[in-house]
């Protein structure tokens, strides 16, 4: 999801709430699921068949606000390639991202044209700014780590080579002694 959260965004910006679909069993094809469904026995409960194909926890919850237990009971007995079929492509209906107050990331910041070649605010001389302050999308964890500080550092080598422009050097550190 935080690969295409930029093209989900942009979406829902432009026509509204807008449906993604997810592979609930990506390791398994439809007809993989369609044997395994076809192997269960009737005598074990639906959560059980369905824990069988991989279907426990979040992806269970899932089907539960889909689908009623009498419904969820029709699907796995009765109409397993559609059941396949769903959860090979769940469809999710997203209307807005989430809250601010609840990111673990977001999307915006700084323009990179309001920067000077040396990460400087034009319109705020002296400000510099790095890693998220600056409107780029990028993947989470070690990367993005590593692409904050490097953005901190050439920042840091903007102030320096701009204060150093903009004062002389005292005698004593023109000349190392």
């Amino acid at each position: 999801i935080y690969a295409a959260s930029s093209r989900i965004r942009e979406a829902i910006a432009k026509s509204g709430p807008t449906t993604v679909h997810l592979d609930l069993l990506p390791g398994r094809s439809v007809e993989q699921l369609l044997g395994m469904l076809a192997r269960q026995g009737e005598s074990k409960s639906v959560s059980n068949q369905l824990r069988s194909i991989g279907i426990d926890g979040v992806r269970a919850g899932l089907l539960r606000e889909r689908w009623s237990a009498s419904e969820l009971q029709a699907k796995v007995s009765k109409d397993a390639q559609s059941l396949a079929c769903d959860l090979k492509a769940w469809p999710l209906r997203l209307t807005a991202p989430r809250p601010i107050t609840e990111a673990i990331s977001t999307a915006g910041g700084v323009r990179f044209e309001a920067l000077t070649d040396t990460a400087m605010l034009n319109a705020l001389p002296g400000v510099y700014c790095a890693g998220e302050m600056i409107d780029w999308e990028a993947p989470t964890g070690g990367y993005l780590l590593n692409a904050c500080l490097a953005s901190g550092a050439f920042a840091a080598d903007g102030v320096i080579s701009t204060v150093r422009a903009s004062e002389p050097l005292s005698p004593a550190v023109a000349s190392p002694a």
